[in-house]
C-alpha cells in the first residue's frame, strides 16, 4: 500500500452515478470563490479547511461524496470525515469530472 493509500485511505470503486440518485450527498470542499465559479447543483460548500468546525451541517448516516478542483482537497476532506466517523465517504475527485460522470 502507498504512502497516499495509507493517509487518504483505500476506497473500493462505487457507482457514483448511482448513489447521487439514492440521495448522496455532494461536498464541495474548495473556496467560496471557487464555488460561485462552478459546481454541481444541489452540492453543499463547506471548504476543507472549515471541515473539522463544520462537521454539524453534516449527517453521519448519510453516504457523501467530496469534490474539489483536481481531487487533493476532497481525498483531505474524506479523510477527516471517516476520522470523524462518517461512515460512508467516497473521493469525487474534481468536481468537473464528477458532474460529468453523474449527468
Amino acid at each position: 500500500m502507498g504512502f497516499l493509500s495509507r493517509l487518504f485511505g483505500k476506497q473500493e470503486k462505487k457507482d457514483l452515478k448511482t448513489l447521487v440518485q439514492q440521495g448522496a450527498v455532494i461536498l464541495d470542499v474548495r473556496t467560496p470563490q471557487e464555488f460561485k465559479s462552478g459546481h454541481i447543483p444541489g452540492a453543499i460548500n463547506i471548504p476543507v479547511q472549515q471541515l473539522q468546525q463544520q462537521l454539524h451541517r453534516l449527517k453521519k448516516d448519510k453516504i457523501i461524496i467530496t469534490c474539489c478542483a483536481s481531487g487533493a482537497r476532497s481525498a483531505m476532506a474524506r479523510s477527516i470525515l471517516k476520522q470523524a466517523g462518517f461512515a460512508e465517504v467516497y473521493n469525487g475527485g474534481s468536481w468537473m469530472r464528477l458532474h460529468n460522470q453523474i449527468r
